[in-house]
């Protein structure tokens, strides 16, 4: 059985809310992986780990890698596995041939908070690109923490990494030097041992020799997504990243000691924008008028609304002006469907008062605070569309 390629049309339908404690879900992988090694590691949100195992299909070991790349979809990797043949060759596997769910806003900081520690957004903190911050009354950007919290003060939940750390097992971080003490990194994947470097070669071999001995390696991709977002993610550019990525891929593989589990998954999936499809408020009063601040990202807005405005009358403004370009819902509306899993009453205020879901190609931008650069990516994501929310989750054993 291979995974085969379905119209674009339908993978830009929106998917059903997958429930955070579902076992093919992107917080699922660490607990899982925990168990794998021996060192089941439970959350509120998973709290049968060896379970979990069994139902992503992780067989038992010594050692186990998880990789992740940035921006591989399992539509958009399907779309393009020609350029990728080891990934081809897995995804063709009756066992990795069906994606797994990631989270909503699907967008790297959302995803890897609930990656990293096994839980979900609503109990994370982390719930958009950019979100108010509750100390300031500003926005906060939580990929570098420009403007947020402290990322320990933000994400209060201990990480999958520092729990098997605590419990004596092996945990180490292999990826960009830059990422080692990043706000993301210390918010979301704090703990064990971070083996960084320039080179991509050398990051393959450091993965290859702490995969050596037993325990946990976390190795991470970026080329793919930072090209989707430059250049798209069906073009020959993004072809030649998932090439490299491949090709590095296969490397740390033919590297591993025989019986190293290696697990390969994403954080989202990427939608290429039609620019005359895209709305900005800076040019629109009537969606502008009573919201304060405009978080989030262009698949995903959220809208934190003046003190003295009525949130449904704002919801159905921006309903009424956008029609069928997005779905428009409320906080309470928006928690009701689980896009945040359970949400703690400290995470409630970081939450905007209206989300727009936007559908299809359609990208909502405000040129008031946002650059040029930002409001003109190619590769965008953060929406409900089946092309961001499907991931792969692609098991192979060295």
């Amino acid at each position: 059985m291979s995974a085969e390629v379905e119209p674009i049309s339908q993978l830009l339908e929106f998917r059903q809310i997958d429930s955070y404690g579902s076992d093919r879900h992107i917080s699922a992988v660490l607990p899982a992986l925990s168990a794998a090694i021996g060192y089941p590691m439970a959350t509120s949100v998973h709290p049968d780990p060896e379970s979990t195992r069994i139902a992503l299909g992780f067989p038992r070991v010594d050692s186990a890698v998880v990789v992740l790349v940035d921006g591989m979809g399992f539509w958009n990797l399907a779309m393009r596995a020609g350029h990728a043949p080891y990934l081809r060759s897995l995804i063709n596997q009756e066992r990795n041939a069906s994606p797994i769910a990631t989270c909503t806003p699907s967008t790297t900081p959302i995803v890897m908070g609930a990656f990293g520690t096994g839980t979900c957004p609503g109990m994370t903190g982390m719930t958009g690109f950019t979100q108010r911050n509750e100390q300031t009354g500003q926005l906060g950007q939580l990929i570098n923490f420009a403007g947020a919290p402290e990322p320990e003060d933000l994400q209060r939940h201990p990480t999958i990494f520092e729990r098997l750390e605590r419990q004596g097992a092996r945990v180490t971080s292999v990826g960009l030097p830059k990422f080692a003490h990043s706000g993301l990194t210390r918010a979301a994947l704090r703990g064990g041992e971070y083996v960084g470097s320039r080179h991509e070669d050398l990051r393959v071999r450091a993965a290859i020799k702490a995969a050596a001995k037993p325990g946990l390696t976390y190795y991470y991709v970026e080329d793919v997504d930072k090209t989707g977002h430059h250049h798209g993610p069906f073009g020959e550019r993004w072809a030649a990243a998932l090439e490299n990525t491949d090709r590095q891929l296969q490397a740390l593989k033919r590297g591993l000691k025989p019986g190293t589990l290696m697990v390969i998954v994403a954080d989202h999936g990427m939608v290429e924008v039609e620019p005359s499809r895209q709305i900005d408020i800076a040019n629109e009063p009537e969606l502008a008028s009573d919201v304060a601040l405009v978080a989030g990202e262009p698949r995903m807005v959220m809208l934190y609304v003046e003190h003295d405005a009525d949130v449904q009358e704002v919801a159905a403004r921006w309903r009424g002006r956008l029609t069928d370009n997005a779905e428009v819902l409320t906080c309470d509306e928006a928690i009701d469907r689980g896009l945040y899993g359970d949400v703690e009453a400290r995470v409630r205020p970081f939450i905007g008062d209206v989300i727009v879901c936007a559908k299809e190609t359609v990208t909502i931008v405000d040129s008031r605070s946002q650059s040029e650069a930002s409001m003109s990516l190619q590769g965008v994501h953060g929406s409900l569309t089946r092309l961001e929310c499907e991931i792969p989750c692609l098991i192979d054993v060295a």
